[in-house]
């Protein structure tokens, strides 16, 4: 099991690039996975590349190729101010055509295979306004997005979950327990952890939050990827 890239082109015409990658058997279902502010680096091919051992057709578009093409940033203060520049450069209407791409991509043909995104930071902020934006999405699951407090008011289309560190300085608690109150049908999962726990090339990383907010996303997604 290898991944490649692939370009794909959205509604506006334009054209990026996602890394693709096939589990060995036919897949269970298709899933987009959303990068972290860093772009598509070694540590989202490597989560895609677990997804794909599940059993699902994952795609992981390069959502600032709209700026900058093949950006992959470094893990300190440098590639976080970059990848902040970046996110501002392209805004949020472009990456949902990427993202609506790579849904249709995975639903194309005879197969139409179920749908969902899961998001990373950045990428976790790209999966909630996905739920609300995206047709054909199945379900959703965002990781630590930050940017989600900017849009407190989208109201997600599709089963959505979301994952949190109670130590996350960029996400008060009492935000979080307002977006719960305001999205009662949303599931809200906070982990004794800070930003960034699900990387283990971050020093913020936590196994056990990691471990945890893996099986839970699995379960979900296999309970609404059929």
């Amino acid at each position: 099991m290898s991944g490649e890239w692939i370009e794909l082109e959205a509604t506006d015409g334009h054209r990026f690039q996602a890394w693709h990658i096939r589990p060995e058997d036919e897949p269970r279902a298709g899933l987009v996975i959303a990068m972290e502010i860093f772009g598509v680096n070694g540590h989202i091919r490597d989560v895609a590349a677990g997804f794909a051992a599940e059993g699902y057709e994952v795609l992981a578009p390069q959502l600032y190729d709209r700026a900058e093409r093949g950006v992959d940033l470094p893990y300190d203060a440098d590639g976080v101010a970059r990848g902040r520049a970046l996110r501002e450069r392209v805004g949020w209407d472009g990456p949902m055509l990427d993202v609506g791409a790579c849904v249709s991509h995975l639903r194309r043909g005879e197969e139409r295979l179920p749908t969902g995104i899961v998001g990373y930071c950045y990428g976790g902020a790209v999966a909630w306004l996905a739920a609300a934006r995206v047709q054909g999405l199945s379900c959703a699951v965002g990781y630590y997005g930050t940017a989600i407090l900017n849009f407190m008011n989208a109201t997600p289309k599709c089963p959505t979950m979301l994952h949190f560190g109670e130590k996350d300085a960029t996400i008060p608690l009492e935000k979080i327990e307002l977006l719960a109150d305001k999205n009662p049908e949303v599931a809200i999962h906070v982990y004794a952890a800070d930003h960034g726990f699900n990387s283990d090339r971050r020093a913020n990383y936590d196994e056990a939050a990691a471990s945890l907010a893996r099986e839970r996303t699995l379960d979900f997604l296999e309970a609404h990827l059929k």
